[in-house]
């Protein structure tokens, strides 16, 4: 169903459910051109070769295999289906309100470029309905767009690196109105606030992590610790990630083989408001091959990607990716049946967008935003966090804390803090080289660590109140 251009006010940006077609059966593909062109396929099954949805235009494909969305649908077809993926994400999951101000997580590839794009057209269409309505009661809500770089990680010429900033600064220019600010942002300003030499200081934390695996996972905190700190600073209440159904099923895989079970399905739903900005990724249910596809279609004016920083990959994590792409490969199905699966695992409490309670927006949005939200007996609750990754704690990963309690040493409780995953692959492996390690870590993990310990005095003080004694009882 569409909304009217002035009178909606639940915050849907005309609902496009209509738009998603049954799927059909696969079909067959004609080789590609010489030049390296989409070719229309011919079949039977789809009204003798044409779009299965407008039924007017040839479809078009992106593999041989030709049975994703892009062998039954044409161009045009093709992209409304994308973004009514995109849509349905948003809306059904509140991910969006028309107060917020939203962080697009932007590093140059084709997932981030598409959410980027599609944010960017769901803003376009609230201001064109914001300036055509007469009380203009629906505000617009704004957008940013934040480049992490990692150039002190993996080096990258000088004269490179300030071409692939000045082509995102011309991207993010070259989108109509509303303006988005960029942010390039250095990610070892996460140690800002303590060291003159962040670099340097960046440089020995990352150097004294052994295992390639661990190296990886630590960069990839490191990363979201900086988008945290950014959008705080810069205040965003959002903070939107590219991540897509086929990047989510290799860390079902590879969060399992390192034994983060319990914390799985924190990392995999649509919301994550574990963090101080609300995390949300509305490409969930689009996969890389449609992303990467979108991309390359003429008709949309070639959504231009780049790719700035390439990091090795000779862990656990790009095992886990080569195999999921063999799979997708064999079956394309399997990206999907591995999200979906991992999708009936219990979320936890945080997996939604706070309920608002502010006056101002409007009573639809929070309708809609009360009507999808989890219910409290939907989810489990976790109190406790990695201070390192900011996964949920198990009751087993407690016990090692609250055996730590009575430590003097700063080094000992953060260890004791950590999940069982980076104690195996971040922290060292020698007792006597953690004091050391612990204190080239920022400030910002030091800190969740001690609060975390405060919360577990705090609740363990709560759950055997009944058993002390008050200041006026008698002992006797």
């Amino acid at each position: 169903m569409a909304c009217s251009a002035s009178g909606c006010q639940s915050n849907c940006y005309r609902n496009e459910e209509d738009d998603r077609e049954a799927p059909t059966p696969p079909t067959q593909t004609t080789p590609s051109s010489s030049s390296g062109e989409p070719t229309p396929i011919a079949n039977g099954n789809h009204s003798h070769g044409l779009c299965l949805k407008c039924k007017a235009n040839r479809p078009i494909s992106s593999s041989s295999s030709g049975s994703g969305d892009d062998a039954r649908f044409c161009g045009d077809c093709f992209r409304s289906n994308l973004f009514g993926k995109f849509r349905l994400a948003v809306t059904s999951n509140a991910m969006i309100s028309p107060t917020d101000r939203v962080l697009v997580a932007f590093s140059g590839g084709p997932s981030s470029r598409v959410a980027l794009q599609f944010v960017h057209e769901m803003q376009h269409k609230a201001q064109q309905n914001f300036d055509a309505s007469r009380d203009r009661s629906l505000p617009v809500f704004g957008v940013g767009v934040a480049f992490i770089d990692e150039s002190a990680v993996f080096p990258v010429p000088s004269c490179e690196a300030a071409e692939g900033i000045e082509g995102m600064r011309l991207i993010v220019s070259n989108l109509a109105l509303p303006t988005k600010e960029l942010l390039v942002v250095p990610i070892e300003s996460v140690f800002s606030s303590e060291s003159s030499n962040e670099k340097n200081q960046l440089s020995k934390l990352l150097d004294a992590v052994t295992d390639a695996t661990g190296k990886e996972d630590l960069l990839v905190h490191l990363r979201m610790l900086s988008l945290q700190k950014t959008a705080a600073e810069n205040g965003y209440n959002r903070l939107v990630l590219g991540s897509c159904t086929s990047r989510i099923a290799s860390h079902v895989l590879s969060a399992t083989v390192k034994g983060k079970g319990y914390s799985l399905p924190a990392d995999i739903q649509y919301v994550d408001a574990r963090w101080n900005v609300p995390v949300v990724l509305p490409l969930r249910d689009c996969h890389a091959e449609e992303l990467n596809m979108l991309c390359h279609l003429d008709g949309f004016g070639s959504l231009k990607t780049i790719e700035l920083i390439k990091s090795p990959c000779s862990g656990i994590n790009s095992l886990v990716s080569s195999f999921v792409k063999l799979l997708q490969e064999e079956n394309p199905s399997r990206q999907s049946t591995i999200v979906r699966t991992a999708g009936k695992l219990t979320p936890f409490h945080f997996n939604r967008i706070p309920e608002i309670i502010d006056s101002n927006v409007p009573l639809a949005t929070r309708r809609r935003q009360k009507r999808y939200n989890l219910k409290a007996n939907e989810s489990i609750s976790s109190e406790s966090f990695c201070p390192v990754c900011n996964s949920p704690l198990s009751r087993s990963d407690l016990v090692g804390t609250r055996n730590a309690g009575s430590s003097c040493k700063l080094s000992d409780l953060f260890s004791a803090a950590c999940c069982s995953s980076c104690q195996f692959q971040i922290l060292p492996k020698d007792p006597t080289s953690v004091e050391n390690f612990y204190t080239h870590f920022p400030q910002l993990l030091v800190s969740r660590a001690k609060q975390n310990k405060s919360e577990n005095l705090n609740l363990l003080r709560a759950q055997i109140q009944d058993c002390l004694l008050s200041d006026s009882e008698d002992e006797t």
